[in-house]
């Protein structure tokens, strides 16, 4: 029988109480039907008994995500996300042309059918996404999306709701053209822990679209404009 390797995430920033690694898509932060689970996996990598789960990227997004190395920190970082004081930039394709360029996405978000979400025009406990957006090519559209607020799928519900569900989403509407996977990336994390201003940002590894030139050239061009610096 061939020899099981435990996958290693790439480690993009260091820190005495927590790291953020790159999570490759189609990998879950969840234990679900996988023999182990991320955190485990990542605990093996940095040889501690346990890491902590603050926050949550679907399996079908990849990008930046915090693991806590203590419980205190887990704890501090948690209520960071919970008052909403981590501002995040996603990246997401769009072969579709959305209703406006920019602006914000505001409406309460209610389960649908199939595991889903809906997104409706009340505003009792809103989700609000504020996006721009830059055309890379004919059909081929760049997004920069900032959650304001933390729903479930809150941005594939947001990017179906402009007319421009996320390249590769099957259940948000967005496989209409052959894709190699959802493209949705968590691109940059800032954030202020313990006095500590912290920036951090990855650019995507896969996809074919993610690496093509003329959308490398656009989010090239919006790094232009974005103070963070990517870490060393």
């Amino acid at each position: 029988m061939p020899e099981i390797t435990t996958p290693m995430f790439d480690i993009v920033f260091q820190h005495a109480d927590f790291i953020i690694i790159h999570k490759p898509c189609g990998i879950s932060v969840h234990k679900d039907e996988q023999e182990v689970g991320l955190t485990t996996l990542m605990a093996q990598q940095l040889n501690l008994p346990q890491v902590w789960l603050v926050h949550r990227l679907d399996r079908a997004t990849s990008g930046l995500l915090i693991l806590a190395l203590n419980k205190q920190a887990a704890a501090t970082l948690s209520g960071l996300f919970a008052s909403h004081r981590i501002a995040k930039t996603y990246l997401a394709l769009s072969t579709e042309k959305p209703k406006k360029k920019q602006g914000r996405i505001i409406g309460d978000m209610q389960k649908s059918r199939n595991g889903t979400w809906k997104l409706c025009q009340s505003k009792e406990n809103p989700a609000i996404t504020r996006f721009s957006s830059l055309s890379c090519e004919p059909n081929l559209r760049l997004f920069m999306l900032f959650p304001q607020t933390g729903k479930t799928h809150q941005l594939r519900v947001a990017m179906k709701s402009l007319g421009s569900p996320i390249l590769g989403d099957e259940r948000y509407g967005g496989n209409k053209q052959k894709s190699d996977r959802t493209y949705l990336h968590c691109y940059q994390l800032e954030f202020t822990y313990e006095n500590q201003q912290i920036c951090v940002k990855a650019l995507p590894k896969t996809g074919e679209f993610f690496t093509a030139l003329s959308v490398q050239e656009k989010i090239q061009h919006w790094e232009r404009q974005n103070n963070c610096e990517k870490p060393q």
